[in-house]
């Protein structure tokens, strides 16, 4: 039984229960952190643990923890699970109150986390890439905010796999934002050796961890790349497309709408920046 760790407590998933007027049960009034960790350390924790506090502050949820608090509690959870790789899932709710709209005057929140095995991607899907459509972005206008009300991305992702694919690529006013639960990245070749392009950080996308990971990387490493806007259309000339997350870590698209993303095979600068993301990677694993 894998344990969890609710409101200051770490306790076997079966015996932990949050009160049914929780405003995250009611509302989905609250947010998260997903944190991959390898060799049993959390990946990025501070910048994790920035993302969160944003998160916090922008819905008004009080922090109830320091950035050391935090960690303990992070840490003692992945002790708890037999360290290794894990994917930690963090979420702070507005906590129990009676079911109103209005911010309760004196919140107290509910903090709850709990850890999974963390696998990487099949090898068959590092060979083959993956599936992906493009749909409209229905989301909400403040989608830098780490929400738990996820039913539109739930949606938009179910549509995929309805089609056959991963992932949908969202669209809004002609332009490509993320994935249902990923970052964007594209290749074109504009150069030799190609482009590798992002939209940029604002309101209608996550600003992803592993995201900024691949721009440092990229940086290092001379890969050239920019933050810029992609159209639409665009994606259709893109050599390459890859979408981003902390558990997926970097997965080629090599289908899109029906139609073959360059050759149809996971391209050049993919391998590389997969290689690149997994030397990274393992200095976690064996420290």
């Amino acid at each position: 039984m894998p344990i969890v760790h609710l409101n200051g407590q770490n306790l076997p998933a079966n015996e932990a229960c949050v009160p049914v007027l929780d405003r995250g049960f009611i509302f989905g009034d609250g947010v998260y952190e997903m944190i991959p960790v390898f060799g049993g350390r959390p990946f990025r924790l501070d910048e994790h643990l920035r993302r969160l506090e944003d998160s916090l502050s922008e819905t008004r949820i009080p922090n109830l923890h320091t950035r050391l608090e935090w960690a303990t509690l992070i840490q003692g959870l992945i002790d708890a699970n037999g360290r290794g790789d894990q994917s930690l899932y963090l979420q702070v709710t507005r906590g129990p109150a009676a079911r109103d709209h209005a911010l309760p005057e004196n919140p107290a929140p509910t903090v709850f986390a709990m850890s999974n095995p963390l696998r990487p991607p099949a090898d068959e899907t590092l060979e083959q890439g993956i599936k992906a459509i493009t749909l409209d972005d229905i989301r909400w206008a403040r989608c830098h905010i780490k929400a738990i009300s996820l039913l539109p991305n739930i949606l938009l992702r179910q549509t995929a796999l309805d089609a056959d694919a991963a992932e949908a690529i969202l669209i809004r006013d002609g332009y490509a934002t993320e994935g249902a639960a990923s970052n964007l990245f594209a290749v074109f070749d504009e150069k030799p050796g190609g482009v590798l392009v992002t939209p940029p950080k604002g309101p209608r996308l996550l600003p992803g961890i592993t995201r900024d990971v691949i721009l440092e990387l990229a940086e290092a490493h001379g890969i050239t790349h920019r933050e810029a806007d992609i159209r639409r259309e665009d994606l259709a000339r893109a050599s390459e497309i890859w979408v981003t997350s902390s558990t997926k870590e970097i997965l080629p698209v090599t289908t899109l709408d029906g139609e073959p993303v360059g050759d149809g095979k996971p391209g050049p600068v993919f391998r590389r920046m997969y290689e690149l993301y997994q030397a990274n990677k393992a200095h976690l694993q064996v420290g």
